[in-house]
């Protein structure tokens, strides 16, 4: 078939474009391209008017600039966390000319948000209050990593109330996310009590400080946390070198125990290889079932120093449970009686059954101190005395010497550790300090008092175990009325 030509189009003149006095000004969207959420309450975005054309203001450029010049400046110069925290949204408060300014940072595994300051709502919820990422404007936000506002939170289904926080007064609201290499570290959100349509200009002067605190507030957070874990491991170690110093101290008591002993065994059999007739057999037995529960008893110290290369510090295991506190103490005097031979031993009041509530063996060992001490500083020959009541809920022990005791002023002194007073310059000053460490751990106290007798006593106690009496009538057995101790 023959080709046919095409026909020609006719040319068409381009119409004239009808004459305005001015075209719309573009659409502005907030620093970085960030679009503000279009979503919102019925018929508002949270925006004031885009498309109008308003007049360039250098005035306010010029002041926004010197703020965020001097913004910075400020941020970077926080001595602490807490300074930082307070900068921000103290400034932005200002800035911005709102009431309230909060700041949320995300958790580490990005899935929530946390209230990490404010200063118009109620700071005590700092650290606790949390949004999931999505829920509310502030979650909303950090999901989609753009600014979202309401000019009224009252209607808007987006906005998350949170009981106990937030409060009605505060009708509009603003959130940025805090951008930090590409990803959302955390929300800035600004509040007003009027409500407020936001201008592009003021989403981007909130964006641009948004985008000014997500490194400083991401590498801030990094330096309080590494500062944190410091702390941390400083405090671990501290109570290492504690425990460590405690327990090195405590072996020297079972040592000079099993080191007595050992003195009258020697003797024994020195007196039986001169032809003696020696101690009875079943008081050296006696010896040397001491001398080994004095080695026992080192074997668990050096548990406890394991226990303290585990961070687990100088009350680690300990217990607090129901314990005969007078056979505590009549099983410590046996224990102790190689030390104490050479100074009579005074005990007053009945020894019947007195249960309180603590750790024994921890007790026994804070007892053991006390009576060494007492030896190391009573006159030669000088006696120790040791009593027990009840009283206001507690079992209460003294022990005492005939010695010159410990000035008044310097009580509480000796319990701190590494002390020594002018009347007791021996030993290392751990020992006292470990016993109150001990007694606060189980519940009990310890400290020091007038004797009476110009001289002071050492007072630990320990809670009651309390038992409900049938007929409620008459003292309970085994009590002795403090009026009739033997100071």
């Amino acid at each position: 078939m023959p080709k046919r030509e095409p026909k020609p189009v006719p040319k068409r003149e381009p119409k004239p474009a009808p004459k305005r006095e001015s075209s719309p000004a573009p659409k502005r969207e907030p620093a970085g391209g960030q679009a503000l959420e279009p979503e919102g309450p019925p018929g508002s975005t949270g925006l004031s008017d885009p498309n109008v054309d308003a007049p360039f203001d250098a005035e306010r450029k010029l002041r926004e600039l010197q703020f965020l010049h001097e913004f910075a400046k400020l941020l970077t110069t926080a001595r602490n966390w807490d300074e930082l925290m307070r900068t921000i949204v103290d400034r932005t408060t200002t800035a911005l000319d709102v009431e309230v300014c909060s700041v949320y940072l995300m958790d580490r595994d990005s899935s929530s948000l946390r209230l990490a300051a404010t200063n118009g709502l109620d700071a005590d919820q700092i650290g606790l209050v949390t949004l999931g990422l999505g829920e509310g404007l502030t979650g909303r936000a950090a999901m989609i990593g753009r600014p979202v506002a309401s000019p009224d939170v009252r209607v808007d289904p987006r906005f998350k109330w949170v009981p106990g926080f937030d409060q009605s007064q505060f009708v509009s609201m603003l959130s940025v996310p805090l951008p930090w290499n590409d990803k959302t570290v955390g929300v800035i959100n600004v509040q007003a009590t009027e409500t407020r349509l936001f201008s592009p200009e003021e989403v981007e002067f909130l964006v641009t400080i948004g985008a000014l605190l997500g490194g400083i507030v991401e590498k801030g957070r990094l330096q309080a946390e590494a500062e944190e874990q410091l702390q941390t491991l400083t405090a671990l170690d501290g109570a290492r070198a504690e425990l460590l110093a405690v327990v090195t101290h405590e072996l020297r008591t079972p040592l000079a125990v099993v080191r007595a002993y050992l003195d009258l065994l020697a003797d024994a059999a020195a007196d039986a290889a001169g032809g003696g007739s020696g101690p009875d057999p079943k008081v050296v037995e006696e010896w040397r079932s001491q001398a080994i529960g004095q080695v026992t008893r080192l074997d668990r110290l050096v548990d406890s120093i394991l226990a303290s290369v585990r961070g687990e510090g100088l009350a680690a295991g300990l217990a607090r449970v129901p314990f005969d506190v007078a056979r505590a103490v009549n099983d410590t005097l046996g224990e102790m009686a190689p030390l104490l031979r050479e100074h009579p031993l005074r005990r007053t009041g009945t020894w019947d059954e007195l249960v309180g509530v603590g750790d024994g063996g921890r007790f026994r060992q804070v007892l053991e101190h006390l009576l060494e001490n007492e030896v190391k500083y009573s006159p030669e020959g000088g006696s120790v005395s040791i009593g027990a009541w009840r009283k206001d809920g507690e079992i209460q022990i003294y022990v005492t010497d005939d010695g010159a005791g410990i000035p008044e002023a310097e009580w509480e002194s000796v319990f701190d550790a590494y002390v020594r007073t002018a009347n007791r310059p021996r030993g290392s000053g751990i020992g006292l300090y470990a016993a109150r460490r001990l007694m606060n751990a189980m519940g009990g106290r310890v400290w020091l008092e007038s004797n009476g007798y110009s001289g002071s006593r050492f007072m630990v106690a320990v809670p009651e175990m309390r038992h409900t009496s049938v007929d409620g009538g008459g003292p309970e057995a085994g009590v002795m009325s403090e009026a009739g101790s033997d100071g």
